[in-house]
C-alpha cells in the first residue's frame, strides 16, 4: 500500500496548496490512502466543516486533529456525521468522534488510522498516549485485521514522539508526529518494520515562524508584550509530509520518503 501523510494545514495558504496540488500527487505517485492532519487549517486553530469538507474533496482520505481539534465550535456536531475525521484517542473521554477508525482503499485492504496527544510541554493535560495506543494495536494486529496502521502522534517534545515509534515498531505500518510544524530530518525504517519521523511539517507558508506572519510573534519574543492575534502566512505553501510504502502481508514498512512539495523548502518525495 502508498501511503501519503500530509502534516498540519495552516490557513488559506495550507489549504490552497492540498486543493491546487493533491489530486495531481495522487495521480503520479500512485497513492492509495492519503492521510492530512488539518487542524489549523481555519485561520490556524482548528478545523471548521466547509475546511474540511474542502480537504476530503480535494483527495484526502482521512482528516486527523490534534489538541486544536474542537477550537471550531462547529466540528464538536460535524464530527459524529463525518466518519473520515479523527480526532485523538486521549483527548477528553466524554469529546466527540472517534480516535481510531478502519478504512478501506480502493482496492478492499484495510488500514486503522489513530491518533494520539502527548504530554510533555502540553497547555493541557491530557491521558497517558502510551497506554491509550496500546489498547487500539492490541485489538488490531498488523497484518491481520489490518494490512497498515498508521498513527499520528501530535505534541510538542521529539524525545516523546521517538518514544511513541519504539513502542509501536513492529506493531503499527507508520508513526508520524505532528504539531510543531517543522520537519524532522530523521525519516527511517525502524528495526521491527515501522517507518517514522518525528515531526512531518506543516502544509504552510514557511515565510512565517511555524505558518504565522512573523510580526507578532516576533513582537512577543523581542517585547515579551503582545499586540494582536496570530494570523496565518498567505505566500504560497509547502506540502510537508511523509511517504510510505508498506507490504501488504506483514504490514510493515518496505520504503519511507520525505515529502516536500511547492513553496520555499527544497523538494522530496518518493521516485516513480
Amino acid at each position: 500500500m502508498r501511503i501519503l501523510f500530509l502534516g498540519d494545514v495552516v490557513g488559506r495558504a495550507g489549504r490552497a496548496a492540498i486543493g491546487e496540488r493533491l489530486k495531481g500527487l495522487r495521480a503520479d505517485w500512485r497513492l492509495d490512502f492519503v492521510v492530512v492532519n488539518g487542524e489549523n487549517a481555519t485561520s490556524g486553530a482548528g478545523l471548521n466543516a466547509a475546511h474540511a469538507k474542502g480537504i476530503l474533496e480535494a483527495g484526502a482520505d482521512c482528516i486527523t486533529l490534534g489538541d486544536h481539534a474542537f477550537d471550531q465550535r462547529d466540528m464538536l456536531q460535524f464530527i459524529d456525521t463525518e466518519p473520515r475525521i479523527i480526532r485523538p484517542l486521549n483527548f477528553a473521554k466524554n469529546a466527540p468522534g472517534r480516535g481510531a477508525r478502519l478504512f478501506e482503499d480502493a482496492r478492499g485492504r484495510k488500514i486503522l488510522v489513530t491518533q494520539v496527544l502527548g504530554q510533555v510541554f502540553m497547555k493541557r493535560p491530557f491521558d497517558d498516549p502510551f497506554s491509550a495506543i496500546e489498547t487500539v494495536l492490541k485489538s488490531h494486529p498488523l497484518g491481520g485485521m489490518a494490512q497498515a496502521i498508521l498513527v499520528d502522534v501530535h505534541c510538542e517534545a521529539t524525545s516523546e514522539k521517538m518514544g511513541m515509534g519504539h513502542w509501536c515498531d513492529g506493531r503499527a505500518s507508520m508513526v508520524v508526529g505532528t504539531h510543531t510544524h517543522i520537519p524532522t530530518g530523521d525519516a527511517q525504517i525502524m528495526p521491527k518494520g515501522t517507518a517514522f519521523q518525528a515531526d512531518a511539517g506543516m502544509c504552510g507558508d514557511y515565510n512565517s515562524v511555524i505558518g504565522m506572519e512573523k510580526d507578532e510573534p516576533m513582537r512577543r519574543f523581542i517585547t515579551g508584550m503582545g499586540k494582536g492575534r496570530f494570523t496565518p502566512a498567505m505566500d504560497e505553501a509547502t506540502l510537508s509530509g511523509l511517504f510510505v510504502e508498506t507490504d501488504d502481508r506483514t504490514g510493515k514498512a518496505i520504503d519511507v520518503q520525505m515529502v516536500r512539495v511547492g513553496g520555499r523548502l527544497q523538494p522530496s518525495g518518493p521516485t516513480v
